[in-house]
């Protein structure tokens, strides 16, 4: 019997605080001297307000968080667990692999490690994880996600960098948690993934340890990075072609948003009915690789995320990277 690998269980840590966009600009000209017209983060990306986290949380606590709800929800013991992948563009520590800590604080002792492919890191998990399970190598494994992206923040701008320091602004803090089994029925279909490394240089976070020389904060060169996606959308379209899916026809679509303006442009580009996607960015702002598990768990709340659903998942990330998944819940 053919053996395939499921998306189980969904669960997110959402933090109380919130920080509205006017919040922002504000503290952004207390801190930097810099006045933006009031309003600018809403006009130009659609945030609204973005998810804060305590001072005192991490990545990892965020991400505990979540794994403890989906352990609760599918009523599992830690050492039912056989792998836990930590994913995402968070992190506590560079040294030992994140994956440690949230085991730690979850109970588990199953093996771990952690998958790093910025925004798409969550989707790439998945993709290992059904690997894993198609092989037989291993039948449960968990996906952890912690994200704390408003401390990307840079406050310091001027208006010469705020060109690229103004999307740093939009990043929230969250947690999110992905139980996959196997399966004897198809649960993650297909999936396909691209890159074009060539434009790498358009969003980036140096390592002050062993980068030193690169610029101090999150850089973002928005007119750039979205070139970079060019072509990786046409080969996603090219591909649903090949595998006979239309995403209107799955009725749910869950894609990386970086911004309301961004996730407008690839729904036209790939003629996605908006009403399909569960909107997330201007109530969180970019939630970076939780971004797909967040609106798994909305879609589940909202009654559209059902057994049998079937969905497609895009990721995008800088890099620039793209992936396509075709699931069925």
């Amino acid at each position: 019997m053919s053996l395939y690998s499921r998306i189980t269980q969904v669960a997110v840590h959402l933090p109380d605080d919130r920080q509205t966009a006017r919040a922002i600009e504000d503290r952004l000209h207390e801190h930097s001297g810099v006045r933006v017209p009031a309003g600018l983060l809403q006009r130009l990306y659609g945030l609204e307000e973005r998810v804060v986290a305590a001072d005192g949380d991490l990545p990892s606590g965020l991400a505990s968080h979540a794994v403890g709800r989906v352990l609760t929800q599918a009523d599992l013991e830690p050492g039912e667990v056989d792998l836990l992948l930590f994913a995402a563009v968070s992190a506590d520590v560079q040294e030992p692999a994140n994956a440690h800590i949230v085991a730690a604080q979850t109970g588990l002792s199953c093996p771990v490690f952690d998958v790093s492919n910025a925004c798409n890191s969550v989707l790439n998990a998945l993709e290992v994880a059904d690997a894993f399970i198609r092989t037989g190598r291993y039948r449960r494994i968990l996906i952890a996600c912690g994200e704390t992206l408003s401390r990307l923040s840079r406050w310091n701008l001027t208006p010469t960098t705020l060109r690229t320091g103004l999307t740093s602004l939009t990043g929230g803090d969250m947690g999110a948690a992905l139980l996959v089994e196997a399966s004897p029925r198809p649960g993650i279909i297909a999936h396909t993934f691209m890159a074009n490394s060539a434009g790498w240089p358009a969003a980036t976070l140096f390592n002050p340890h062993h980068a030193p020389d690169g610029p101090p904060g999150l850089h973002i060169d928005s007119e750039k990075l979205l070139a970079s996606f060019l072509g990786i959308d046409t080969r996603a379209a090219q591909w649903l072609k090949e595998q006979h899916a239309d995403p209107n026809e799955h009725g749910l679509v869950c894609l990386h948003q970086p911004s309301v303006p961004f996730v407008r442009t690839f729904c036209e580009r790939l003629n996605i009915q908006p009403d399909t996607v569960v909107p997330t960015f201007h109530r969180t702002g970019n939630m970076g690789a939780a971004t797909i598990p967040l609106q798994l768990a909305h879609a589940a709340d909202q009654g559209r995320l059902r057994p049998g659903t079937q969905v497609v998942l895009f990721g995008m990330a800088s890099g620039a990277s793209g992936g396509v998944m075709l699931i069925s819940w």
